[in-house]
């Protein structure tokens, strides 16, 4: 997992009593659980419903079809959120993998499952993803500034159908068994990891890391694309992982944000006969077979001044799963319970066979 990696960069560089406590002095790391699953997305499909594709999407119970900067305050507005910490009413969505039977091409939509803890138990979430807001590993200058409401970011290309190098920071990880809990070892987007869909069996699930933009030209909210008023750091190649450099252009380092969904592939998904000649059954619910297409979007709803004062605080009250010295926490079903009912209201094929993926998205 992502986190026992930065343990150990961490212990050699800062106060081993402090690590102890806190876990990693670089990054908060906490679980959300499903809000929605559904074809709805306000940042690149505003005000259309159903939109295109499928969704699943955590965080803030105020998430709309539109999100209009202009009329939306998460913090206000919503009543609840499926994230751990409770002045989080960010929302945070990604795309759906679903397996299609090589048998009869039928659809069925691949769960998520909860992430590991730093002490081997799971997080107390039900589906849903893991977030983490990151500082520099590296460098002397670990100081982030907390974007302000309304900002709002895309990462990936959902049109990439093979490895350009355009969309670092997105990866898979092929879990053994055994790894189910711990998510193996090494850096996300490291060797062992593939923009690309595994072409084996990953019994213990796959993870899937996105890993987002730490730079900000410090005035635009979005930007037409949802990516040009964001930057990655100078020279963090296909890993993604910000430095403490800026390009002059995005001046401000924000805290960097990445997911990780822990999608179950266990049971028949993992079964061999699936996986022969490179061949692989599972697919993106935008109709990507290969996964390099992977993408998230994130829209900021942090209440108040909570984001920088947990940032603020990293290594000394605050660390990786450990923040509620400065932050607000509630207790796992709590945010379990915090759930929407679906804006377009359709069988999303979690417990039934689709004979095509929702919306009519063709695999291609």
């Amino acid at each position: 997992m992502f986190w026992q990696l930065l343990v150990l960069v961490a212990l050699r560089v800062q106060d081993v009593s402090a690590q102890g406590k806190l876990g990693a002095s670089d990054f908060i790391r906490f679980g959300c659980s499903q809000l929605v699953v559904e074809r709805t997305d306000p940042l690149v499909n505003p005000g259309l419903l159903p939109s295109p594709h499928m969704h699943q999407i955590v965080g803030g119970n105020s998430f709309n079809v539109t999100m209009d900067p202009a009329d939306i305050d998460p913090p206000k507005q919503s009543t609840c959120t499926s994230c751990i910490y409770t002045e989080d009413t960010s929302n945070y969505w990604t795309a759906s993998i679903y397996f299609k039977s090589p048998e009869n091409g039928t659809f069925k939509r691949i769960p998520q499952m909860a992430n590991g803890r730093q002490n081997g138990t799971l997080l107390e979430q039900e589906g849903g993803l893991t977030v983490y807001y990151m500082r520099p590993f590296s460098g002397t200058n670990k100081k982030t500034v907390v974007p302000k409401p309304g900002f709002r970011m895309l990462a990936g290309d959902p049109n990439l159908r093979t490895k350009t190098g355009k969309a670092p920071g997105i990866c898979h990880r092929c879990l053994k068994a055994s790894e189910r809990t711990m998510g193996g070892s090494g850096a996300p987007c490291s060797s062992g990891d593939t923009s690309e869909f595994p072409n084996k069996p990953c019994p213990g699930g796959i993870r899937a890391t996105i890993i987002f933009p730490s730079c900000w030209d410090g005035v635009n909210l979005d930007s037409p694309d949802h990516k040009s008023h964001v930057a990655y750091a100078p020279g963090v190649g296909s890993g993604g992982l910000a430095s403490d450099k800026c390009p002059s252009t995005h001046p401000v380092r924000i805290p960097q944000v990445m997911y990780e969904i822990m999608y179950d592939t266990s049971g028949p998904f993992s079964d061999a006969k699936y996986f022969k000649d490179g061949k692989q059954p599972l697919v993106y619910s935008f109709g990507d077979p290969t996964g390099h297409g992977q993408h998230g979007d994130y829209l900021f709803g942090w209440k108040d001044d909570s984001l920088q004062r947990g940032m603020d605080a990293l290594g000394t009250k605050c660390g990786s799963e450990d923040c509620t010295q400065i932050l607000k926490i509630q207790a796992g079903k709590d945010a379990i319970a915090c759930t929407k009912k679906q804006q377009a209201p359709e069988d999303v094929g979690t417990s039934s066979w689709l004979k095509e993926l929702p919306g009519g998205m063709m695999v291609a």
